[in-house]
């Protein structure tokens, strides 16, 4: 038996859970979130608790089983406290805006790069500590965006300039040793 798939996900106040077949439908304060899974897996509400079962020991069957109890509980904190990937910007003269709910940046090019949040994203700026906050109750669309803001200037390894996720550690590499001795 999974480990992981074994244990029941707790659906905490204020969230509904809708089980219909390999359908889930989960509301909550922050959004709403509805997923298709395998017919493969069992899916079952039972006492406020998401139980997933599965029916034989087919390495099919064994992967999907902790995936999708994964996949329900990150729906589940989603919608009730929702997620958010931090991004730091290192640079000088690197620098984050925000224009509306448009995430502006300015890292080094001609011209400032324009990010536009998805359905169900939000930014927050901390021009202090040049901090980007990508929040929302999806977590695969939040990583997806964060990892988008990140592609825009990537960290490079020599001067450690760029956008980088909070924490992340960035080898650096030795510049040239300088004119050679004569």
């Amino acid at each position: 038996m999974s480990r992981i798939g074994r244990l029941p996900v707790d659906v905490p106040a204020g969230v509904q859970v809708n089980v219909q077949g390999s359908n889930v439908q989960i509301k909550g304060p922050k959004g709403e979130l509805k997923r298709t899974f395998s017919s493969m897996i069992g899916i079952a509400l039972e006492k406020n608790q998401v139980v997933i079962t599965r029916n034989s020991d087919t390495p099919e069957e064994r992967a999907l089983h902790g995936t999708t109890r994964a996949v329900i509980a990150n729906m589940v904190h989603g919608v009730s406290a929702g997620f958010t990937v931090v991004l730091e910007i290192e640079g000088v003269g690197y620098r984050p805006e925000l224009d509306g709910k448009t995430l502006v940046l300015h890292v080094g090019y001609s011209h400032p790069v324009r990010v536009e949040p998805p359905t169900g994203i939000s930014f927050e700026v901390d021009l202090k500590t040049r901090q980007i906050k990508v929040l929302g109750y999806d977590r695969e669309v939040v990583g997806q965006t964060a990892a988008e803001i990140r592609r825009v200037r990537p960290p490079e390894p020599y001067h450690g300039k760029g956008i980088r996720y909070a924490g992340e550690k960035i080898r650096r590499k030795a510049g040239k040793a300088g004119k050679g001795a004569k």
